[in-house]
């Protein structure tokens, strides 16, 4: 169990951004989860994402931002940025060199082109709603592989 929130981290990676949209958060947000757990064996915040139509999402971060397009930090003034380790923070940087200049579209359309969503997504319709969540184990055993 992580004690660092999932609102700990969107606060972090909106304050190093600045102002981005909802789903480039959501994202970056997944990534710097994915990358977390392979590189640092350990997961960044408990929540889950679920496989959405238009890729992994973080509900209670959706509950958040839902209705807007663009975020910034005052989205989640319950986070603490100071929380993060240096390992963490360090994970999360690398994250943002990576995909911080790639666009929410082309984020969204990398997840539909790997398996955690995939296989939390099967049986269903391109555009169909979903709750399912995208294990943890899912996302470590395929990012591990890359």
């Amino acid at each position: 169990m992580s004690d660092i929130t999932f609102q700990d981290v969107a606060k972090y990676i909106l304050e190093k951004t600045g102002e981005i949209s909802a789903m480039k958060l959501q994202k970056l947000m997944y990534y710097s989860q994915a990358w977390s757990l392979v590189w640092d064996e350990a997961c960044l915040f408990d929540d889950d994402f679920e496989a959405w139509a238009n890729g992994p999402v973080l509900r209670a971060l959706y509950n958040l931002h839902r209705g807007q397009f663009k975020v910034s930090s005052n989205i989640v003034n319950d986070g603490k940025v100071e929380k993060l380790t240096d390992e963490q923070a360090d994970t999360i940087d690398k994250v943002l060199e990576y995909f911080g200049d790639k666009t929410a579209q082309w984020l969204s359309d990398l997840t539909h082109k790997e398996q955690p969503w995939i296989i939390a997504r099967e049986g269903l319709e391109p555009m169909q709603a979903s709750s399912n969540v995208i294990t943890k184990g899912s996302m470590d055993e395929y990012y591990s592989a890359l």
